[in-house]
């Protein structure tokens, strides 16, 4: 599917979208775990004020990805920018660094497929076996695949959503598996 520019793109209360952005150079956004912590703080924080719908989340090392849905009148995107505005002035506060912490502005795609919707919530629950960095998705503690298969609790997931679509945990985590066994052919 074609990606839309950010600019062009028309927000709409009851979308959902895909966010996501890398690290400038490809180099790391998150150093420790408390970072990844102050970005989901601040995620919570802002979906809230700006009545977004949390959907499916993962922090990576160099990047991030997050499928929610915008369901008041402010534009799905003021989310990544309040966040991310605020976690580089900390991070560059924090490590004494200056500048841009991202390769550029984050890019949005809307997602109006149902079929597509859940695929691209296995695809962002499987980044981090993709990339290497555990061999379970449940091994990631920095997305919300967990609460996805109910083995931990957070406000940031909508659980009507995923109620609506997955009746029963194991079927979601056989159905990330399923998307991980297709991309190794």
């Amino acid at each position: 599917m074609p990606y839309a520019r950010r600019d062009t793109i028309t927000w709409q209360p009851g979308m959902y979208y895909h966010i996501y952005n890398r690290g400038a150079h490809k180099m790391p956004i998150f150093r420790e775990p408390e970072n990844y912590a102050f970005v989901l703080q601040r995620i919570g924080q802002y979906a809230q004020e700006l009545q977004i719908a949390v959907i499916a989340y993962c922090l990576m090392p160099n990047h991030y990805h997050l499928l929610v849905r915008q369901d008041g009148g402010s534009p799905a995107g003021l989310l990544p920018q309040r966040v991310f505005n605020s976690y580089t002035k900390a991070f560059n506060k924090r490590y004494r660094c200056s500048g841009t912490l991202f390769e550029h502005r984050f890019k949005a795609k809307p997602v109006m497929d149902e079929t597509y919707l859940l695929h691209l919530c296995c695809y962002i629950h499987a980044n981090p076996v993709k990339d290497g960095l555990v061999s379970d998705p449940g091994q990631w503690l920095y997305s919300n695949y967990l609460e996805w298969v109910r083995k931990r609790h957070s406000l940031l997931i909508d659980q009507n959503f995923v109620q609506a679509r997955v009746d029963q945990p194991h079927v979601y985590r056989e159905m990330v598996l399923k998307y991980l066994r297709n991309r190794r052919r």
